[in-house]
């Protein structure tokens, strides 16, 4: 049975009141007025809407308190206000490319007061480590106050290669901020091509053991110079390329490459065989230091455990020499000419080339005969490593108190231990 009203003034004052009633319903539906809480997320303006990954990789480990968070650590501000006394904000952070989906939650104890938050975001760090180009992605920030969604913010930031190392920073008030410590991010002494990379130095023979600083100064010597031989052997070949497209005004980057790049492409600058060197050194447990000026890096190692013996290792001088190309071109010579020896088991050019960094009874063996290609080489690599761990004897002794001094940015002395603290290695394959 139903019952119908057929007085049409009854059924349109009937209408009346029931979207009255909806539009009350609806205006009490929202319990909190967005302009009062006002909230606002914003990216910080020194980074100028751009995003490094290998900051967020190389800090991956650090996590800062409130007291320490500032422009080193921290990519995004919220600012609320509280619209009641114990209000609970929930601020949500959608998905994207770059990270997880991340959700922080913090008491507004104090009704019209203001809050600022630094949210530490869940980073995809494996996708944030394969990134090789720039590129673009917008972030949705919900501000959520008593399971109510008050407010929604968008965030467009430009994403660089995580081949892009910050070197320098200057804020909206002028003041500089250096990061050139996030060359040790680089760094490293876990990656799996390094057990390849001892396994081969074992086989040629400059050391016969790995053993640190268990056997005194001489044994670490031959330990690094066998990873400088390994470097020689393998072609390493100097590429200066270290600028890029980054369209910062405020910061200072330098591309560096990583380790397996290194490996592979047989290329590097002077942070980059640095940062090769050191990985290995670390690997085997030895102490590296990058010693960084003006316009140059080299490398720097203890001789012994308790950092009271420092050597030094002009790494770009293992590029000297292109060891892979001599072989080649002997060998192509004695294809031509099985019968040929001394000199003429050379081409000119290169036995020139060669000569410069040999002894004289090191020139009159290979001349007679009693020097195979193989021992020539092992002559051009100690000799060339003699060379390197004096050659930035000079700089360094002159530029000592620089180095010391911890407020001095041009010429720094970044030792890859100490860092270890706060800068992890960058991972990944």
């Amino acid at each position: 049975m139903s019952f119908r009203v057929e007085n049409p003034y009854i059924r349109r004052l009937s209408l009346v009141f029931l979207v009255v009633t909806m539009l009350f319903v609806s205006a009490c539906g929202r319990k909190y007025d967005p302009k009062m809480v006002n909230f606002q997320a914003t990216y910080n303006v020194s980074f100028e809407n751009l995003f490094y990954p290998s900051l967020v990789l190389g800090l991956s480990h650090f996590v800062p308190d409130d007291s320490v968070i500032n422009e080193k650590t921290s990519f995004f501000t919220v600012k609320a206000t509280a619209p009641c006394h114990n209000a609970v904000m929930t601020l949500v952070i959608d998905s994207t490319p770059l990270n997880y989906t991340t959700q922080v939650q913090q008491v507004l104890e104090q009704r019209n007061h203001r809050y600022t938050l630094h949210p530490i975001v869940k980073w995809k760090y494996d996708d944030l480590y394969r990134i090789r180009r720039q590129g673009v992605v917008d972030l949705t920030i919900h501000c959520i106050i008593d399971d109510e969604e008050v407010d929604v913010k968008n965030i467009r930031i430009n994403y660089r290669s995580a081949n892009e190392c910050l070197l320098s920073l200057k804020d909206t008030a002028g003041e500089i901020h250096d990061f050139r410590w996030m060359f040790t991010a680089y760094v490293n002494e876990e990656h799996p091509y390094i057990d390849s990379v001892i396994s081969s130095m074992l086989d040629q023979g400059v050391t016969r053991r790995i053993v640190g600083y268990q056997s005194g100064k001489d044994e670490v010597v031959k330990q690094v110079e066998a990873i400088w031989h390994y470097a020689l052997n393998r072609g390493m070949t100097y590429a200066s390329i270290s600028t890029t497209s980054s369209p910062a005004k405020r910061a200072n980057v330098q591309h560096i490459r990583f380790f397996e790049e290194v490996y592979k492409l047989r290329q590097a600058n002077c942070v980059d065989a640095c940062v090769f060197f050191a990985s290995v050194m670390r690997k085997i447990g030895l102490k590296p230091i990058i010693f960084v000026t003006p316009n140059h890096a080299y490398l720097g190692y203890y001789t012994d455990r308790n950092k009271k013996n420092l050597k030094l290792l002009e790494t770009t001088m293992s590029q000297w020499v292109d060891l892979p190309r001599l072989d080649v071109v002997y060998r192509e010579t004695m294809e031509a000419n099985p019968e040929a020896k001394g000199l003429e088991r050379l081409p000119d050019e290169e036995w020139q080339h060669c000569k410069r960094y040999l002894k004289l009874d090191e020139c009159s063996r290979w001349a007679n005969g009693s020097m195979n290609i193989d021992q020539l080489k092992r002559c051009l690599s100690h000799n060339l490593f003699l060379q390197a761990s004096d050659y930035q004897e000079k700089d360094y002794l002159a530029n000592k108190k620089l180095f010391d001094d911890p407020k001095n940015m041009l010429y720094q002395m970044l030792d890859v231990e100490k860092s270890r603290r706060v800068v992890q290695p960058i991972g990944g394959m």
